[in-house]
């Protein structure tokens, strides 16, 4: 008897599953909802941050709070003001200060316009979320300008006109 060698056939590479394709998700970690209620957001940017490595990990782990925190530009840079960011878990002696300042990573362009529209009267910058893109911790600022207290209530009575009109719409559908 002779042996003949029989050829593997190896299947077809599987198309990418929807895990390989997520180049661009976003992990949204925490987000300023009070900022688009206090202030009429007219130009979003997003910008990257100068962080220590306990605080990415403690971001990770969800200690982060961006209420009440706000942007200033100093000598041509962007800084991050009042965001608390926790004291990761594990740290051990490399504790951060969770109330520091931290810097922005902006582009030129971007710095210049910034500089322009908050030298005008009532224009300010503020963060409105934070996010994982691609592994890397970016920060979603929002050029603003703030609401007066009748705008707030306008706000305040379109949200239930909205939220009395789908209960509305839920009732009937039952």
């Amino acid at each position: 008897m002779s042996r003949t060698a029989s050829h593997i056939v190896r299947p077809a590479k599987p198309a990418p599953t929807a895990a390989r394709k997520r180049d661009d998700a976003q992990v949204v970690v925490a987000e300023n909802r009070k900022a688009s209620f206090d202030y009429h957001l007219i130009e979003t940017f997003e910008a990257g941050l100068v962080l220590l490595g306990t605080e990415v990990k403690a971001i990770r782990e969800g200690v982060v709070n961006l209420r009440d925190s706000y942007v200033r530009i100093e000598r041509g840079e962007a800084f991050l003001f009042k965001v608390h960011i926790g004291q990761y878990s594990h740290a051990g002696a490399s504790a951060h200060d969770p109330g520091r300042t931290r810097k922005l990573l902006l582009n030129k362009a971007e710095l210049r316009k910034l500089i322009g529209k908050t030298t005008e009267k009532g224009m300010t910058v503020v963060p409105t979320r934070m996010y994982f893109k691609n592994g890397r911790l970016k920060v979603a600022i929002a050029l603003a300008k703030g609401k007066k207290a009748y705008d707030k209530r306008e706000t305040i009575k379109k949200r239930e006109a909205d939220r009395e009109t789908r209960a509305a719409v839920k009732e009937r559908v039952r």
